[in-house]
């Protein structure tokens, strides 16, 4: 397999004395799409903002390393992050309008990110952020390049906010929600205009969301996240088809699907990260829970597939569920 682009390793991310992130580790490869799958609040976007360099304070990443081809990020100055963010690594959030200046036309926000790293001249920028416009679908470019963003529809800001993403043919594109604020059309619209300028350029994607369905659809290999960790990754087919943790298996149980009529729920909340002790953070509400739940499991290769990986001890001693404690399916 190629060397991975992006590799994060036993990364921690605290605000304060609550640990956000719990020891992530995920490598994204060239031209790949890892979907990154889980519960509000579970770390997904947190991930996003810390290889982007962009945490909220106070949060800052407290152990772990995260480098972009070799390159350790978590120790760049603001100077040379001005050289990475946007060029090396882009950003597309789910609300296009609070990712825009609403001070700014469109045209010149594209071409402020194309002088910047690209060494353009400013007609040579305005021209170029014209034929992105064109590109990314967005209707009558040379004058939709002179509009400022709330002239423009939702879907068109999300195309505005791709083509800054991709102006600059970065090497990693983090996607966090970016069709939850439009309707289903707009949706498969903007996630096919990302696949193509991924192929076109060899993107390496990371595609955050909460709908399974959507990650199912894109993604080359999917990482599940809960309470601020990978509980399970692997290819789509092995984690969608095939998923080993039970939290995996009930977040498939509530996706809903044509000819079911009843959609099945987890019982109980996600742990409370400030107080969250050792042990299994599923244990609580997990239906298969074992007598080992108060030591925290590690990410264990599955049997015949050393690529798909799961954090439950069921799977490390490779023990099926007891009678009559089946998991959801």
């Amino acid at each position: 397999m190629k060397e991975p682009i992006l590799e994060l390793r036993d990364v921690e991310v605290a605000f304060g004395q609550a640990k956000i992130l719990r020891g992530v580790s995920l490598e994204l490869y060239p031209g790949e799409t890892l979907g990154v799958v889980g519960e509000s609040g579970c770390g997904k976007s947190m991930t996003g903002f810390a290889v982007m360099g962009m945490l909220p304070k106070p949060g800052k990443v407290t152990a772990g390393s995260i480098r972009l081809e070799g390159r350790e990020l978590t120790t760049l100055t603001n100077r040379e992050w001005l050289d990475v963010r946007g060029d090396q690594i882009a950003l597309v959030m789910q609300d296009p309008f609070t990712s825009l200046n609403p001070m700014m036309r469109v045209g010149e926000q594209i071409a402020e990110a194309l002088r910047l790293h690209q060494n353009m001249s400013r007609d040579q920028a305005n021209r170029r952020a014209v034929e992105l416009l064109d590109e990314v679908g967005v209707p009558v470019p040379e004058s939709s390049a002179r509009k400022y963003p709330h002239q423009m529809s939702g879907g068109q800001r999300q195309r505005v906010v791709i083509a800054i993403a991709f102006a600059c043919k970065p090497k990693v594109l983090i996607a966090d929600e970016p069709t939850t604020a439009l309707d289903v059309t707009l949706q498969a619209q903007i996630l096919r205009l990302i696949r193509e300028m991924q192929e076109r350029d060899g993107t390496a994607v990371m595609l955050i969301s909460h709908d399974i369905g959507v990650i199912g659809a894109l993604s080359t290999r999917v990482a599940v996240f809960y309470a601020g960790r990978v509980v399970e990754i692997g290819t789509s087919r092995e984690v969608l088809l095939s998923p080993a943790h039970p939290y995996t298996k009930a977040l498939l149980s509530a996706m809903p699907t044509a000819g079911k009529t009843v959609l099945a729920s987890l019982p109980g909340q996600p742990p409370d990260l400030s107080t969250l002790g050792g042990g299994c953070a599923f244990a609580e509400r997990c239906p298969v829970r074992c007598d080992r739940a108060e030591i925290d499991p590690r990410l264990t290769p599955i049997a015949q597939a050393p690529d798909h990986r799961a954090a439950c001890w069921r799977v490390e001693s490779n023990e099926p569920a007891p009678v009559g404690e089946t998991p959801l399916a």
